[in-house]
């Protein structure tokens, strides 16, 4: 199977609009990707015909909006391979997801003097948490650094591991750099030694099949905008023996099995982490974007996405003066750029103004900046409904902007 990119596009209706006069060239999908007709329509139908609170009523409507919730649980389990649909837990997105773990896991398993690992490339979300809680708990925030290239120094992290170590936070694809990190590798030496591992999966699991099972991975964190879903949905993936050994991160309604005012028992997986009314629609509609992605292929979208940033790269690199950031040899759908002499802020602006949407700034990974010692890039990302003419028109907008600045 190919992609067939005229079909594709016709399921995405802001793609059609035009910005300033301009047709819309969508370059910041690492930020949030846009939604399909068939999302969009699902959303729709539910809050129509079905919309009722879960899990609490007897009647058809609760029931048709609960078998939809854990409809869309089963989808996700299966989408990434977990042993269990109730090691599936529904949270608000990837940084939440990531807090439930540093205070949930961090309050069960972590003590002072013990340490988290995490790497230099993280986005804060998966950095603020962690520091919150060595702070809370006076244990001991160690880096695991990059070099030059954007590629993880791999070698270096067994030395950083010690019988102190409990748990490596890692991104399987860096959202500044692109990089695909070897998260399979860095769960293997982490387990050797006793470590356990949180893959941040916001950036990759719309370019490429993940398998809990397989990577052997404690904790998977993902976002639902990030894959053609709805905003304020996410995944929290957890081996069943962690979560039922970790307490509840939120108290309230559905997380509860008994009440009194002497002691409360906790819900079984995966209530017990999903405290007061769901985001169940929002689920929903998750469950119908990874299906979606599904009926293409992530396979085929991966290898037309490699195509894009391939033919993107080489078009960018012949322009004078300007630099990409993130050069690994496995890496995928992003590319942070500087131009001499034009400010990242200006290049984006002006972008704009011809319909070229991308992202300016520290794209939230102010270390990554640190390291090269740069105050931000411009980013352009790429998904499976763009095309080449679109990388043309984005080529030939950087030129106009350099040259407004030659004169």
């Amino acid at each position: 199977m190919t992609i067939d990119i005229n079909k594709i596009r016709k399921d995405f209706p802001i793609l059609e609009e035009k910005i300033h006069g301009k047709a819309l060239v969508y370059l910041d999908n690492a930020a949030t990707t846009q939604k399909p007709r068939q999302v969009i329509d699902k959303l729709t139908e539910y809050y129509y015909k079905y919309n009722s609170n879960i899990h609490r009523g007897v009647h058809y409507l609760s029931n048709k909006s609960t078998d939809g919730n854990e409809n869309a649980r089963a989808i996700v389990q299966n989408f990434i391979h977990a042993k269990h649909s109730h090691e599936v837990i529904f949270t608000s997105g990837t940084t939440d997801s990531v807090n439930l773990v540093a205070n949930s896991f961090g309050d069960r398993y972590i003590g002072q003097g013990d340490e988290v690992i995490v790497s230099e490339m993280e986005h804060h979300s998966n950095i603020v948490p962690w520091q919150l809680l060595c702070e809370r708990k006076k244990a001991k925030l160690k880096v695991l650094p990059f070099d030059d290239s954007g590629e993880l120094m791999i070698e270096k992290l067994d030395g950083l591991i010690t019988d102190s170590t409990k748990i490596i936070a890692i991104n399987h694809i860096s959202n500044s750099l692109g990089t695909i990190n070897p998260i399979g590798e860095i769960i293997k030496i982490a387990h050797a030694r006793n470590v356990r591992v949180l893959v941040d999966a916001a950036q990759s699991i719309q370019h490429k099949k993940i398998d809990v099972q397989e990577l052997d991975v404690d904790f998977l964190v993902f976002s639902g905008h990030k894959i053609y879903g709805p905003t304020g949905i996410g995944v929290l993936y957890g081996k069943e023996e962690l979560l039922n050994a970790m307490p509840p991160w939120k108290g309230g309604g559905e997380m509860i099995q008994e009440v009194t005012f002497e002691k409360t028992t906790y819900n079984e997986l995966p209530f017990k982490f999903e405290a007061g009314t769901p985001n169940y629609i929002d689920a929903i509609g998750l469950g119908a974007a990874i299906e979606y992605v599904q009926s293409i292929g992530l396979h085929e979208i991966d290898a037309y996405e490699q195509e894009l940033v391939e033919y993107a790269t080489q078009k960018l690199l012949t322009i004078k003066g300007l630099k990409i950031y993130g050069t690994a040899k496995e890496k995928t759908s992003v590319i942070s750029f500087l131009v001499d002499g034009i400010h990242f802020y200006d290049m984006g602006m002006l972008l704009d103004q011809l319909g070229i949407a991308v992202r300016t700034g520290t794209h939230c990974t102010e270390p990554v900046m640190q390291h090269f010692k740069i105050d931000g890039t411009v980013r352009a990302s790429f998904s499976f409904y763009n095309t080449k003419e679109e990388i043309d028109v984005f080529y030939n907008g950087i030129l106009k902007v350099c040259a407004m600045f030659a004169h």
